[in-house]
């Protein structure tokens, strides 16, 4: 593992916390993949970023879910290769992904509160993000399970 982690851009660093949101409910949906696909194509953070290292990002945080403490390694990478800077970001991209669908469920948001913890967001920021999230994701018709 420690190649990956000498590997991991910051950029990687993002993918993967939204990729990890995704998988939290072990049901990847097409809604959040492009959600993750639209926000790596279009945002000024994910400029010059080779789009193919996604599936090198994905197999890793797959990797790392089939093992006992697969988050907290995650989380131990991310800390190694993504800057406190970003942190907020993260979480918004986080946010963004667990409401693609329009329902977030429990297991993403036990990981949106482990990522919280982990980057040790204020609680008024967070839930400044967080209600963004809601508003741009927001449907005209109730969520289907």
């Amino acid at each position: 593992m420690t190649d990956t982690a000498h590997s991991m851009t910051e950029q990687d660093c993002l993918v993967a916390i939204m990729i990890a949101v995704s998988m939290s409910d072990e049901n990847v949906r097409t809604s959040e993949l492009l959600t993750i696909e639209t926000i790596v194509n279009h945002l000024p953070v994910f400029a010059n970023y080779d789009a193919d290292r996604i599936s090198m990002v994905s197999s890793t945080v797959f990797d790392l879910f089939s093992e006992e403490d697969g988050l907290d390694a995650l989380f131990g990478l991310i800390r190694e290769n993504l800057p406190a800077r970003l942190f907020e970001t993260a979480y918004a991209l986080a946010c963004d992904v667990a409401a693609a669908d329009g329902a977030i469920r429990n297991a993403e948001l036990r990981l949106l509160e482990e990522i919280r913890y982990e980057f040790a967001l204020d609680r008024l920021h967070a839930a400044a993000i967080e209600r963004g999230a809601r508003a741009r994701y927001i449907s005209l018709t109730p969520p289907t399970a």
